[in-house]
């Protein structure tokens, strides 16, 4: 490591005063540490959000389920009200790295850091969230911009994020053995406007899938999810699949997807 300065934030607001003035926020530090361990990342001043009472937290609000940026991954994966309103999303939790990741890492780390392989980007875009900052709100289909790379600007902190309760959803992911990030994974939701299918792991960043959500917005079935022919073109080809091999795991994820929500 090297020198650096390190603030602490008792709340939201003395958070934002921290990162405006060019501190770097600090939430599970799943990403972040890593990244200034291999001089990826090498910010002059950090703020620890840990002690934010106000970015955590899980509440039922109408037809959706706001939960707060610093809500720990297996605190969702815990949660009575997570399970009862959005099963899919505990469950997703509740498969995120291993104990010690989820014990860490945060919600609106892993959003704001919007890693290619990340799992709850899917759930975001796949649901229609809302992310709320410290400046706005931000609709999920204008969050994520990128690999890496969302619409937040400077300074600019995620607080909440609200997730509008579905008819039905669910996740499935393709583990990538060593990292257990998701060499493919589907986030499939049923609301009452359409179907929304978000992929991850594709390698070009979270991404909706439109022939997937026009199929199943016509017969929501693991057959109509098999029927739709996967163009590999623009998904990663590495040491850990292909482009074709990610595709065709995009087809069978959404199947068994499917299948789970019916379930």
């Amino acid at each position: 490591m090297y020198a650096f300065q390190l603030e602490r934030a008792s709340n939201a607001a003395e958070a934002a005063r921290h990162a405006a003035a060019g501190a770097r926020p600090l939430a599970g530090g799943q990403t972040l540490l890593a990244a200034m361990k291999l001089r990826i990342a090498q910010p002059d001043s950090l703020v620890d959000l840990g002690r934010a009472a106000d970015l955590k937290g899980i509440s039922r609000q109408g037809g959706s389920l706001r939960i707060g940026a610093m809500t720990r991954h297996a605190e969702v994966a815990a949660s009575a009200d997570v399970r009862q309103a959005i099963p899919a999303l505990a469950a997703l939790a509740s498969h995120i790295g291993d104990r010690q990741v989820r014990a860490m890492g945060t919600l609106g780390g892993s959003v704001a850091n919007n890693d290619p392989a990340a799992c709850y980007p899917s759930a975001v875009l796949a649901l229609g969230a809302t992310v709320h900052t410290t400046k706005r709100t931000i609709a999920a289909d204008d969050f994520f911009v990128g690999v890496f790379t969302t619409a937040l600007e400077d300074g600019e902190l995620i607080t909440a994020i609200d997730f509008p309760i579905p008819r039905r959803a669910a996740y499935m992911k393709f583990k990538q053995p060593a990292s257990r990030f998701a060499l493919i994974g589907v986030f499939v939701a049923q609301r009452d406007d359409g179907v929304r299918v978000a992929v991850t792991g594709g390698g070009s960043g979270v991404f909706r899938h439109a022939g997937l959500e026009r199929a199943l917005g016509a017969s929501f079935t693991p057959q109509a999810a098999a029927a739709v022919a996967i163009d590999p073109t623009g998904l990663a080809s590495d040491l850990h699949a292909t482009a074709e091999y990610r595709a065709n795991l995009i087809g069978v994820m959404a199947q068994r997807a499917v299948a789970q929500a019916l379930a």
